[in-house]
């Protein structure tokens, strides 16, 4: 799982942040000052070094970070990027966020660093993400820890056990949500697939079915995740203070949860993993160091959430979004999905992991949506030592952030890169390093096969349930992705001819 779309200052929270640490302004103005001293020493990183990116350090301290958040806001964010490119390359330095950095809009530079993720790079995320995620995050764990925790639940989204069981509890928790719709009725998109995702992510993580527990955590978790990209003070009344303590409560529930799965574990005979919270209680021990303790397994847990409160749902979103707006795609996806509908019911067979995931332009239309949408932006990380790749030097200890959307929207690997165009993939490779919404490497988003599971079945039950018209809403990419107006449709139901 990879965080590049908090890379964005969340600059809705700044005036929060300010007025609860201004009676602390003393303190923070000495820290802000000893910040431009260290600046004015580091003279080095403005001259010249052979193999260095051109490009501009900006403003002392603050570097271009002000013009990168302004971009942000605007339609289109890449635009930061693309005066860069048409200056210096596809590869060019900066300061963003605090660091000296080595952006990359080049996806063959881009492959090798995430390739060598934990060799000669390590994760770099805003302060306030570091602190709220703590050094034993799956985000920040580097070496064979990091490899054996990403296997283990990369390997269990994937297992058979797990496919047949997830593919019920989707479609269980779909249904649960559209039965709710009525005719002429105004449905928020967004809003919905937040709380089908968050519901069946708590169910793959630790067997958490609706209920006081599931309502808590959605409660506290929405506290914690608006602090992620906040500034890095955590005095009592600002924003990061009250993320950690939001995290503090979470902690507790889910230690006692993994308490009662302990109580209920037989070490002699023990069963088949139900839930990720299984796979790792197995490699639980809290003295052995090549082990996970139960500490790292309460923080991970709360970790592994973030996907149910933003990319996923932002996927479903994002594709109703496009395929509002592109009326022969949505003619294509239905008709796709009315044909397999029918052949299931006249052989009165269920739907299976295998059925949803193989009808071709469903899965075109979802991998368009991650092009187009770019629900992540991109990764940061740190290099380790000097390296150079293809004749650009990343001097030790910069920041090198790779930026996907300025490569999903290049039009030398995409003809007319900003239209959605989902029949593009009926002759393009997704597996090039020129397409990648999941990230790469050793980091690879473990659930991204879970991921594109849950869209085809929204849109499958969506399409051959409910025609709809959607009311005007637009995309805003700025400081995470999410729908303006949170994407209203109203739907009509469709009655079944078979």
């Amino acid at each position: 799982m990879e965080l590049g779309k908090f890379l964005n200052f969340n600059t809705l929270n700044f005036n929060h942040d300010l007025s609860a640490a201004i009676s602390w302004m003393p303190i923070i103005m000495v820290g802000i000052v000893s910040m431009i001293l260290v600046w004015s020493r580091g003279g080095k990183y403005r001259r010249h070094r052979a193999g260095l990116p051109l490009g501009s350090l900006g403003w002392p301290f603050i570097g271009e970070t002000l013009e990168f958040i302004s971009c942000g806001h605007s339609s289109r964010p890449e635009s930061f990027m693309d005066k860069r490119r048409q200056l210096y390359g596809k590869v060019f330095k900066s300061h963003l966020l605090g660091s000296p950095t080595i952006v990359s809009t080049d996806p063959e530079v881009s492959k090798v660093v995430l390739q060598n993720d934990g060799r000669i790079f390590v994760p770099n995320y805003p302060k306030s993400l570091n602190e709220l995620m703590g050094k034993s995050s799956i985000l920040m764990l580097g070496g064979n820890l990091q490899k054996k925790l990403h296997g283990l639940i990369g390997g269990f989204l994937k297992s058979p056990q797990l496919k047949q069981q997830i593919t019920v509890d989707i479609e269980r928790h779909i249904l649960s949500s559209m039965a709710n719709w009525k005719d002429d009725q105004l449905v928020y998109i967004q809003d919905e697939t937040k709380n089908i995702a968050f519901h069946v992510l708590l169910k793959s993580l630790m067997s958490l079915n609706p209920g006081d527990d599931m309502e808590y955590l959605k409660q506290e978790f929405r506290k914690f995740i608006s602090g992620l990209v906040s500034l890095p003070v955590k005095l009592p009344g600002t924003r990061l203070y009250k993320s950690l303590q939001a995290k503090a409560r979470m902690l507790k529930v889910v230690h006692r949860i993994i308490q009662e799965k302990k109580a209920n574990y037989d070490t002699n005979s023990p069963s088949p993993p139900e839930d990720v919270l299984d796979v790792l209680l197995q490699e639980t021990n809290d003295t052995a160091e090549q082990y996970f303790t139960t500490d790292i397994i309460c923080d991970n847990m709360i970790d592994l959430m973030i996907p149910g409160e933003d990319s996923v749902p932002m996927l479903m979103s994002l594709a109703v979004k496009f395929l509002s707006d592109y009326p022969l795609a949505l003619q294509q996806l239905q008709e796709e999905n009315m044909k397999l509908k029918k052949s299931k019911e006249q052989k009165t067979e269920p739907l299976t992991w295998s059925d949803y995931t193989s009808l071709p332009f469903t899965q075109n239309v979802i991998t368009e949506t991650l092009r187009l949408g770019n629900i992540i932006t991109g990764v940061m990380r740190k290099a380790l030592q000097d390296v150079e790749i293809k004749g650009h030097l990343i001097p030790k200890g910069w920041c090198f952030f790779t930026y996907f959307r300025s490569i999903h929207l290049d039009d030398e690997y995409y003809e007319t890169p900003y239209k959605f165009d989902p029949w593009r993939w009926q002759e393009k490779d997704p597996t090039g390093c020129s397409f990648i919404p999941f990230g790469g490497g050793q980091r690879l988003c473990p659930g991204m096969d879970m991921s594109r599971l849950e869209a085809s079945i929204f849109l499958h039950q969506l399409v051959t349930r409910y025609s709809w018209e959607a009311e005007d809403d637009s995309i805003v990419s700025f400081p995470t992705v999410h729908m303006k107006k949170r994407m209203p449709i109203r739907v009509k139901k469709i009655m079944s001819h078979f």
